[in-house]
């Protein structure tokens, strides 16, 4: 069976450049492509077509910083998904990679080190610049570590939901949500919505955290 990647990028020339890439360093490779966080979710619960890696860039008009990366491993745990960034700072790579991504590729890469960083990732390891620099954030360490109900919590209090409102868009009772909510603010280490929604801003790709 061909080898199959989604490549999830809202730029087409970069879309097709890469894709061109990719072809070349493994003839025969199907390389699916979207322009939002949206469509690639879609594409993966779709199950049409069993993608071995994911090509996310982190500045989707939809993907919310970090917040799209954890949902989609959340959803995906089974594949593997890479950050391909035209931010290269070390603490952005540094937090791309606490929030499960498999590998951190800057759009600048050469055919070569690309060639390089796929391989590896492909391989089952983590791949990243030379140049990787400090540990992530307490932030960022605290959030990637929340399970898939208290991060879909979190992120709709970022987006302002009342309880009723994330109850019904998870598809669960307010009851739960509390407990949820509960759960979330011990694991923060805050005591109200507000302290939470301060503590989130972690995943703001543009965040003084990460960069």
């Amino acid at each position: 069976m061909a080898r199959r990647v989604l490549l999830a990028d809202d730029h087409p020339l970069f879309r097709e450049a890469l894709g061109t890439i990719l072809r070349r360093i493994w003839p025969g490779i199907v390389v699916d492509e979207v322009d939002c966080l949206r469509a690639a979710v879609a594409a993966l619960d779709d199950g049409a077509a069993t993608y071995e890696l994911v090509l996310l860039d982190l500045k989707l008009p939809d993907c919310d910083g970090f917040a799209g990366l954890l949902a989609l491993g959340n959803a995906h745990p089974e594949t593997a998904v890479a950050i391909v960034s035209a931010r290269e700072d070390s603490a952005t790579i540094s937090d791309a990679i606490a929030c499960g991504a498999a590998g951190f590729i800057p759009k600048s890469a050469t055919s070569a080190k690309l060639r390089e960083a796929l391989k590896a990732i492909l391989a089952g390891d983590v791949w990243t610049p030379d140049d990787i620099g400090p540990p992530p954030t307490d932030a960022i360490r605290v959030i990637a570590s929340l399970s898939p109900a208290q991060l879909r919590i979190l992120l709709g209090l970022r987006r302002g939901l009342l309880n009723k409102q994330i109850a019904h868009e998870i598809g669960v009772t307010e009851a739960t949500v509390k407990a949820h909510m509960t759960a979330l603010f011990r694991k923060l280490g805050v005591s109200n919505r507000t302290q939470a929604l301060i503590y989130a801003q972690a995943l703001n790709f543009e965040a003084p955290t990460s960069t």
